[in-house]
């Protein structure tokens, strides 16, 4: 229990990052009530008044629960996106794993017209994630090309671009599919809205110039960027974890963010949570990132698949983490790995990593990486 009051302490205290939280803990990056406190800043707020951000966030959690209670607690992370509106009295997740959409709202007075504003506002909102505040209530500016465009088909099975075929779904999910439920001793009116089944490929294929591009620019293959995608965010612009991680590729600041700004772009500081918010930015960042790994971290590592898997394992729990699978002296932890066929690096890096988040980590991307080119045939 101590140990746990340290962790948090540190955090606040520090800030925290995936490399420093994982050298403590096995973290699964997913978000939950506990740790809502130590979400990532807003895009454009509060960068190094830490003070003012807690007790924004501390506000915007507060309000999620005075609304829908304790144990009803949202919050937008990597693989799902969630939205509040309407003063907290409407909300749509989204999840991308399940390929789920729940648009809710516990608004006492025309519940239903409630529930149709967020019907739409969540149809139509815009594929531009800088634009659209995701720790508070605040409204959308419903403009430009909506994010889920034909990852969510209408009635008639047409996908939904424009304001009045938003507005005709939300009229037949009411009149057809509407459900209630009590929360916090509340009525909420609710409906559900299932994904097309190809929703996470549709998605990646708006990003395919962007991972060419960056893929010849840093010699790291496409494959490998679009399972580390699939595997960080799902393919949501929109992902954001609570250890400072924002975007496609999951790209933390104070860390990897600061290396590549350092070390490939000779640009002082960080980026910012706006800069790593645009796509194309993100992609560059972690890719970019993977040629450091490749070129200067692991650069000793001589197979070039030990080399990549060793790469991808990296990405998630940094390079000491790889090397320290081998051996804690790192001369020889190098020599040991280079001494193994790639099978067994793979069996190493899977098995006796010292993080059980990573050693997952590389079996997904790995499969990932597999069905990738599988389907590309």
């Amino acid at each position: 229990m101590k140990r746990f009051i340290f962790l948090l302490s540190a955090i606040m205290l520090t800030g925290c990052s995936r490399e420093f939280v994982e050298s403590m803990y096995d973290v699964n990056y997913e978000p939950t009530n506990r740790f809502a406190k130590n979400l990532a800043q807003l895009p454009g707020q509060y960068t190094k008044d830490t003070a003012a951000f807690d007790a924004l966030v501390n506000s915007f959690s507060g309000n999620i629960e005075k609304r829908w209670g304790s144990k009803e607690i949202r919050i937008a992370g990597k693989s799902n996106y969630v939205k509040y509106i309407d003063n907290y009295l409407s909300r749509t997740e989204v999840n991308f794993s399940k390929g789920t959409i729940v648009v809710e709202t516990i608004a006492s007075t025309e519940p239903k017209e409630h529930l149709r504003k967020a019907i739409i506002t969540t149809l139509l909102t815009p594929d531009n994630p800088s634009q659209v505040d995701l720790f508070s209530s605040k409204s959308i500016k419903l403009e430009g090309q909506p994010f889920l465009y034909k990852q969510v088909l209408d009635e008639d099975n047409q996908p939904i671009q424009w304001s009045w075929r938003a507005n005709r779904f939300a009229d037949y999910l009411i009149a057809h599919k509407l459900k209630v439920k009590t929360v916090d001793f509340k009525k909420a009116y609710y409906v559900e809205i299932p994904m097309v089944q190809d929703q996470i490929r549709i998605r990646s294929y708006q990003y395919a110039s962007i991972v060419r591009k960056a893929s010849r620019k840093y010699g790291i293959p496409e494959d490998l960027i679009y399972a580390i995608i699939k595997t960080e965010s799902s393919f949501n612009p929109y992902a954001v974890s609570w250890a400072n991680a924002y975007g496609l590729m999951q790209v933390v600041p104070k860390t990897a963010g600061r290396d590549v700004f350092k070390l490939v772009k000779n640009r002082s500081g960080q980026p910012s949570p706006e800069y790593l918010f645009n796509p194309e930015n993100n992609i560059d960042t972690g890719t970019a990132y993977f040629y450091l790994l490749k070129n200067r971290y692991l650069k000793g590592v001589r197979n070039p698949l030990s080399l990549e898997y060793s790469m991808i394992s990296a990405y998630n729990g940094g390079a000491g983490g790889v090397l320290n699978t081998f051996s804690r002296n790192r001369t020889r932890a190098m020599r040991d790995l280079n001494s193994l066929q790639p099978n067994q690096v793979y069996w190493a890096l899977t098995k006796k990593h010292p993080s059980s988040e990573s050693r997952r980590y590389l079996e997904k991307v790995t499969k990932f990486k597999k069905e990738f080119n599988a389907n590309k045939t």
